[in-house]
């Protein structure tokens, strides 16, 4: 589909498998993909605010640098992930091939096109998709609670909440805590940046899950 780039605006993405097929359903794939997501993060310097991988289609929250078009990031995430996930399926002739094989014998891991794509307009928006992004595991009864799937952005969300929550009685200097966000395990998954306004409001709002 066609993109309405807004300069600086927070879009809603989601990008679905060839078919609609479960081909996240790897736990080792789905680890493809969040180093993937971690590496375009670093090359192309985009804030991100909330995502997940379901096992047949993932959603993000981001906003892009003014330079970079929402497109080259995402073509980089899934050009790095179909290039990782494909030749070891051929390797081991799995059977899945055979149903993402195109007529001139190559292979399509992603749908075609860009995916779904939104822009965020505004407060209201930008809390329901992270809600609903959290809540995606749940709602599909993959797991009881959005912190318990370790492919989201739920668990640090939920760490951060805990950390911060109490930082208002702290300190009434209006300097946000660090953003390095140093304090937590790049090993129990990908840390998120904080959302535009007061920190104070965002460290104490529960409504992420």
């Amino acid at each position: 589909m066609k993109r309405r780039e807004m300069p600086g605006g927070v879009r809603f993405i989601t990008c679905s498998c060839e078919h609609r097929l479960p081909l996240f359903l790897n736990p080792a794939i789905r680890g493809v993909f969040e180093g993937s997501l971690h590496a375009s993060r670093l090359r192309y310097r985009f804030e991100m605010f909330a995502w997940v991988v379901m096992p047949e289609h993932i959603h993000l929250l981001l906003r892009p640098p003014p330079s970079v078009a929402l497109a080259r990031i995402l073509a980089y995430i899934k050009t790095s992930v179909m290039r990782r996930v494909l030749p070891r399926w051929k390797e081991l002739g799995a059977p899945i091939l055979q149903r993402l094989v195109r007529p001139d014998g190559t292979y399509r891991f992603w749908q075609k096109g860009g995916g779904f794509d939104r822009n965020i307009r505004d407060e209201q928006a930008f809390t329901k998709a992270i809600h609903y992004i959290h809540r995606n595991p749940v709602e599909r009864d993959l797991v009881k609670r959005p912190e318990d799937w370790r492919w989201s952005s739920a668990r640090f969300w939920a760490a951060r909440h805990e950390r911060h929550r109490e930082l208002a009685t702290w300190s009434r200097s209006g300097d946000a805590p660090g953003v390095s966000d140093e304090w937590w395990d790049p090993g129990a998954g990908l840390s998120c940046d904080w959302p535009q306004g007061d920190w104070r409001s965002w460290a104490q709002w529960s409504g992420f899950m």
